[in-house]
């Protein structure tokens, strides 16, 4: 009984200690309930967290203890809310939290001001906070498949985003404020319920690639009458260009102008 339960201590131990070698921890599928005491213990040397596809409910307060961590990845859990002191974790870069049940992200988000890539699809989120503005470095925003019902008007002050993933919400209309987002490539609103969107989007997002609005009630001649149009059509057109001559497989709607006939 000893000598297993010493095998057990040394696995343990081992395994701390290659985390905190490392700084990647690594619990995918491992059946967990609550966070692992263990890796709030290891505060400062934790770089990125991956608990994706486990039962977890909450993140525990303590988890701002993590200050150096960059990724924090909790996919596929029971999530409901984030601790209010997520702001703490001033290193973070990406958070992604798809397939969880949150239905409210805490104003404190604003100040994870080094986030790049922020991922919360497939929950259950009514709204986004106001400072979500605040996160001026973030490139990718992924809210698809929750119960959105509109994007705040602070998102325009997003400056650095260049993808904005939508789908699968109750958006009727796009803030104007979006127009603001020079750097935005791609625009993805599917199955909303957006009749129009800004005037001038295709005309001041100059770098802007990528729109797609199917199963939306915009028509195919509300958006090439805007202004800008023939522009974003050729920067389409040369994007997909490019993909075909380097033989990257493109969707069967890739080559359509992004609304439904």
């Amino acid at each position: 009984m000893g000598c297993c339960q010493s095998k057990g201590a040394d696995s343990k131990a081992n395994r701390i200690a290659r985390w905190r070698s490392t700084g990647i921890v690594a619990l995918r599928d491992a059946k967990l309930k609550t966070f692992p005491e263990e890796v709030l213990e290891l505060d400062r040397s934790v770089r990125t967290l991956d608990l994706t596809h486990n039962k977890l409910v909450e993140i525990p307060v303590d988890i701002s203890k993590l200050v150096n961590m960059q990724r924090l990845i909790l996919a596929t859990n029971l999530i409901e809310r984030l601790p209010i002191n997520i702001g703490k974790l001033q290193s973070l870069k990406v958070m992604i939290l798809d397939g969880n049940q949150i239905t409210s992200l805490p104003d404190e988000l604003g100040q994870l001001v080094r986030l790049e890539k922020l991922s919360i699809s497939g929950n259950m989120l009514m709204s986004l906070p106001e400072t979500i503005g605040s996160l001026r470095n973030l490139s990718l925003l992924n809210v698809s498949n929750n119960k959105l019902k509109y994007l705040p008007e602070s998102v325009g002050s997003c400056f650095s985003l260049e993808e904005l993933q939508a789908n699968d919400n109750l958006i009727e209309e796009l803030p104007a404020s979006v127009c603001n987002l020079v750097h935005l490539k791609s625009l993805c609103l599917n199955n909303n319920k957006v009749s129009q969107i800004p005037p001038n989007l295709l005309k001041d997002c100059k770098a802007l690639q990528n729109i797609s609005l199917h199963g939306n009630p915009i028509s195919m001649d509300q958006f090439q009458q805007m202004e800008g149009f023939q522009e974003f059509e050729a920067r389409r057109k040369k994007k997909f260009d490019k993909q075909i001559d380097s033989n990257v497989m493109i969707g069967s709607n890739g080559l359509d102008e992004g609304v439904d006939l």
